[in-house]
Formats: C-alpha cells, structure tokens, sequence
C-alpha cells in the first residue's frame, strides 16, 4: 500500500514563517489562530512558548479532519522577562536599549498536531542565545524609522536590517527567524510514524 502525503496547515500568518516552510518543499496551506498571546509572566518562559503554539493549533486542527497542523510561537527572554511585541516606536526604542550589549535567548515553541485516526500531539521548543552589540540612541532611532521593528519580538529581525547589530548566536538560526526547521522535521517524522503516510522525500 502507498504511503498518504498528508494535508499540512501551517496556523500562523507569519510571512517568516511561511517562507522557511516553503524551503522544505512540502505543500501547505494556511489558517490563523485567533487566540489571547497575552505575556503571562508568572510562568517559565519556555512553558509559555510552547503553550501558545499548541493553543495556536489545536484552535485550529478542532475544526479540521485529516491533516497536521503546525503551530508555532517565537518569543525573546532576557533576565528581566519576556520581551513581546512592541506596540510602538517608543517601547521599541525602550525594548532595543534593554537588549544592547546583552546575550538574551530565543524561544520558539512548536506544536503539531495529526486530526488522522489515531490523533497525535506533540509540543516542543528550541532556544538560541543572541549576542546584541552596545547600540548608541541613534542607531536604534535609525533602525526604527525603517520601520522594522514593529512587528518582531524582541524589536528586531535578525533576517533583516536587524542583522548588523548581531554579534553571534548560539544555537539555531531559523528558530531566531521564527519556526526551527531541524526541530519541526523531527517532529513531522516522529507524528507520521505509526501512520503510513510520508511527507515527502525530506521525511522519508
């Protein structure tokens, strides 16, 4: 009997995101979770990761059948807490001043989830440690009149303009990004194992 090449939802709007996937060749489609990301402090950091990523995706695979959903939450940690989102430029100012000159971890928690007959979850999170070099006022003020920071954890993006003040990582790049590839194939392998489906030749 041929293997099934299962249904893949990726929950996240996350353009990042859809394009690291798309570097693994394997078709999926895509649906968003609408659920609270408030910041809750008063639990471990990684638990929090790895909790909104199943949140985003069991929102998601409770209304579908036959498919892996993958959901996924990137989140940055410095030893004050969690940094979020900013909601504008004077919190992003606020945010790149905490992390300048500082090593602070990044986060992704993971989740994927089969609607197949047996169902299957699995959650995971991948940690890299991120070298930010001392940054005078104005080069964070000229960072964020390019108006990158708005929308990234931390108030940066090491795919982009935020590269140049990244002294060194430790760890995994694309989870920096926002979705850990090495860790997500695992993931995909070890929930598609007891089943007789593939997800392509990279899962095989």
């Amino acid at each position: 009997m041929d293997s099934v090449v299962p249904r893949i939802v990726l929950a996240s709007s996350s353009p990042r995101r859809k394009m690291l996937l798309h570097q693994l060749d394997i078709p999926f489609d895509i649906r968003v979770s609408e659920i609270d990301e408030t910041i809750q402090g008063d639990i471990p950091a990684e638990e929090f990761a790895r909790r909104l990523a199943f949140e985003k995706a069991e929102a998601i695979a409770r209304s579908l059948t036959d498919t892996i959903v993958i959901g996924a939450d990137t989140i940055v940690v410095d030893e004050r807490g969690i940094l979020g989102k900013p909601q504008h430029e004077q919190e992003a100012f606020q945010m790149l001043q905490r992390l300048s000159g500082k090593v602070h971890r990044v986060i992704t928690g993971v989740a994927v989830i089969s609607t197949y007959l047996p169902q299957n979850a699995l959650v995971n999170h991948e940690t890299t440690q991120v070298k930010i070099a001392a940054l005078s006022d104005r080069d964070i003020q000229c960072y964020i009149h390019t108006g990158e920071p708005l929308d990234k954890a931390g108030a940066y993006a090491i795919q982009g303009k935020g590269a140049m003040f990244v002294e060194w990582i430790h760890g995994c790049y694309n989870n920096v990004v926002g979705l850990p590839l090495f860790l997500l194939i695992r993931m995909l392998k070890n929930i598609t194992h007891s089943t007789n489906m593939s997800c392509g030749h990279l899962l095989s």
